[in-house]
């Protein structure tokens, strides 16, 4: 199993580098060509996400983008440090006056993502969440002599 592991400054301009890196990666993996547009879409909506809810909850760290090369599949992982809220309860440290509009926007990205993705995993809790998103490989074509 190989790993590329990725962390930037939660700013809105990382996001295009990480989506290529992403698609890089992906490629030599063996993810199919006609597939490696959705991985940059589903992994730039990740990383916009992530670098939202950083910047919202005024969090410094960065954000953290996992590609991770198995056997048959390909994985992304985009983390975040940002406290998610249980269904139903206020996020940790959000205040009265937040907006549902940033709820919703949140909702619409990971709607984004699903459509995008077949595989995908979320996970939240009140110290980051994560998006892991995986997609099939194909192994590398035998060259005979």
């Amino acid at each position: 199993m190989a790993t590329v592991e990725l962390r930037f400054s939660a700013l809105p301009e990382h996001v295009r580098t990480a989506r290529l890196v992403a698609a890089a990666v992906a490629r030599r993996a063996g993810v199919d060509e006609a597939v490696l547009d959705e991985v940059r879409l589903a992994v730039g909506e990740a990383c916009t996400r992530a670098v939202g809810l950083h910047k919202t909850g005024g969090i410094s760290a960065p954000v953290k983008v996992l590609l991770i090369e198995e056997e048959k599949q390909f994985s992304i992982e985009v983390g975040d440090e940002a406290p998610h809220a249980v269904p139903g309860e206020r996020a940790p440290g959000a205040g009265p006056g937040d907006p549902d509009g940033e709820a919703d926007e949140d909702e619409m990205g990971l709607a984004v993502i699903s459509g995008l993705v077949d595989d995908v995993e979320v996970s939240a809790g009140e110290h980051g969440g994560s998006i892991k998103m995986t997609w099939p490989t194909t192994p590398p074509p035998t060259i005979l002599a």
